[in-house]
């Protein structure tokens, strides 16, 4: 779910705005980051592991000079957590040099690099991302046939930002399962994955890429192309539930608002009598104060998050999502004695909702009635969200009563996947929901290993 960036403006530190820029889409991943910068046509790449804040300082924002800038900040999908795969992927081809961020996930990436390996072309990463700037970089028509010929070869998920010589690329996968979002600072043209980079940075928001589309910014301004045609819509209903910021608009719909209308129908399709409802923050939040409001119980702010600590959701490894869910939540001593709806936006392996039960339970809390914003995730996703495989998922082999008894909870009930759709407002057939309804939009290989790529250990 990495989240990319991108920005052309001559007379701006472009560096630096995309600094910015990454910093609000920082939840989209928190493994590495990077900046490219193309100073009259020669690129530089610095990226590192680590948060934003961690990777980049003063010196090494004012050693990024140029007129365009690209920024990914990665949470891994394909391939392992290390620097070799952080982004921008910088690919010096037979045609052309290309910088590279990639959000999204590649279903056919088997088929691409065996082809790539096969032609000669020498890969040094695990990542999906570096196949598609080979194959760019490779190409030689000029950059734009360049790219579209590159699309038609792609399935799955990317929405993506490049820099090519004086030339700001974005393009997008043709059901549009990602975010990418373009907006205007002043005279000069910004891309993000959210809109609530382009509200940081004070960029106003002039509309979405749309799927299959193309659109590049040089010396001339913006131009547009389509790629590839679209296909069905099929934006990730995920990014309502979970992913995106509740500041960012995804789709045209305001996530905040989303999430609050999903407790709302939460409310009235699995009631608690209690006497507080509490949220799991951040994600869990919004729901709450929607099933609150919609339910007349009280709402409370009785878990003390920890603001310091990263998503553990997005963790690459179980010891460390436990580890930071020890860290990042508390309960109050005011839930004594106390019926307790705690409201939380999904339940993917359940670790997270099992220790937060149990530290309700150990704070003296007479019933804990679990209700979560979305429905039971039962199927991994293909599509650039870190459940691989089925195994991880709580839900995919149990019911709700045996997930009711895995968490530990006095109850537990779903919202139902009718409820999440109306409260999205966006048409049914807009939006990719196979992780909660095992209905993919495309083909998808049979598992996927997200180190399958990775050199095996010595």
């Amino acid at each position: 779910m990495c989240g990319v960036f991108g920005i052309r403006a001559p007379a701006r530190d472009v560096s630096r705005l995309t600094y910015f820029g990454l910093f609000a889409l920082q939840h989209r991943g928190q493994e590495s980051a990077g900046i490219a910068v193309s100073d009259q046509g020669r690129l530089t790449v610095l990226r590192e592991m680590g948060l934003v804040a961690h990777v980049f300082d003063e010196q090494q924002l004012q050693a990024l000079p140029g007129e365009i800038a690209i920024g990914h900040t990665r949470y891994s999908t394909t391939g392992a957590n290390k620097w070799s795969n952080a982004q921008p992927h910088i690919h010096h081809g037979s045609a052309r040099t290309i910088a590279l961020g990639h959000n999204g996930n590649l279903v056919n990436v088997e088929e691409l690099r065996a082809e790539l390996v096969a032609d000669g072309i020498r890969l040094s990463s695990g990542s999906d991302t570096e196949l598609i700037a080979a194959l760019v970089g490779r190409d030689p028509a000029p950059l734009v046939e360049a790219i579209a010929n590159t699309m038609q070869r792609l399935e799955g998920a990317y929405s993506i930002t490049a820099l090519v010589d004086d030339t700001l690329v974005a393009f997008r996968d043709p059901r549009g399962f990602r975010p990418l979002s373009l907006g205007q600072l002043g005279e000069d043209w910004v891309v993000a994955s959210e809109t609530c980079a382009l509200d940081l940075i004070g960029a106003e928001f002039v509309r979405d890429v749309q799927p299959g589309e193309i659109v590049w910014i040089d010396a001339e301004g913006l131009h547009s192309a389509q790629g590839v045609p679209a296909g069905q819509d099929a934006l990730c209903i995920f990014e309502h539930v979970y992913f995106a910021r509740p500041d960012s608009r995804v789709g045209g719909v305001e996530v905040h608002g989303a999430r609050v209308r999903m407790g709302e129908r939460l409310a009235g399709e699995g009631p608690a009598e209690a006497d507080v409802v509490i949220g799991v923050a951040d994600g869990g939040t919004p729901a709450a104060i929607g099933f609150a409001r919609a339910s007349g119980i009280p709402y409370n702010d009785a878990l003390v998050k920890n603001r310091y600590v990263a998503r553990t959701f997005i963790q690459p490894e179980q010891g460390m999502r436990e580890q930071g869910i020890r860290m990042k939540f508390n309960p109050l001593t005011e839930v004594e004695g106390k019926r307790i709806v705690v409201v939380d936006d999904s339940i993917v392996r359940g670790n997270t909702t099992r220790q937060l039960v149990q530290m309700l339970f150990d704070s003296g809390a007479a019933e804990v009635h679990v209700r979560i914003s979305s429905p039971p995730v039962v199927s991994p996703c293909f599509y650039g969200i870190d459940m691989a495989d089925e195994d991880e998922l709580a839900a995919a082999h149990r019911s709700v009563d045996e997930m009711r008894a895995h968490i530990g909870a006095t109850s537990l009930h779903y919202l139902s996947v009718e409820g999440m759709q109306d409260a999205t407002e966006l048409p049914e057939d807009s939006v990719c929901r196979a992780c909660f309804t095992r209905q993919y939009p495309t083909r998808v290989p049979p598992r996927v290993e997200k180190l399958r790529f990775e050199p095996a250990p010595a």
